[in-house]
């Protein structure tokens, strides 16, 4: 049974977090996909229209979704946009994420994106729109 103290609470938590953004932002597999290329790493857009072999527009709203619900965060340098993964507040949407990358780190299908952004980072001739991107901070120290 449901008190009225627990019912404020859950409605003081629903304001503090929105748990079904939170939710709905892991349910779909672009989403997914981009965190994990950025499970390490700080990401430029560049990267993952590249890896993903998507548009830059739907790769920004998938961003931006992302960013909503709490997960992801940006910075702008120059002409590049970075994102990277920002651990929500909330202890239990922080160790559901956790939990969430390190699924997608044993995925094959994941471990595939991960390698193709290593491969087109390491490329001797990148694709135009690559050429002077910053790379990850993980895949610059790789001999």
């Amino acid at each position: 049974m449901i008190s009225c103290a627990n019912i404020g609470f859950m409605i003081k938590a629903k304001k503090d977090f929105d748990v079904e953004r939170f939710f709905v932002a892991l349910s779909d597999k672009t989403r997914l996909r981009l965190l994990n290329l950025m499970r390490e790493d700080e990401v430029c857009v560049c990267f993952f229209v590249e890896v993903l072999e998507e548009g830059q527009p739907k790769i920004s709203r998938h961003l931006a979704y992302l960013r909503r619900a709490g997960i992801v965060g940006a910075r702008r340098e120059g002409k590049w946009m970075h994102y990277r993964i920002t651990p929500p507040a909330h202890a239990h949407a922080a160790r559901i994420l956790d939990n969430v990358l390190s699924w997608l780190k044993e995925d094959k299908e994941m471990q595939r994106d991960r390698a193709k952004l290593v491969k087109v980072c390491y490329s001797t001739c990148p694709p135009t729109q690559l050429v002077g991107a910053p790379k990850p901070a993980s895949l610059v120290a790789r001999p």
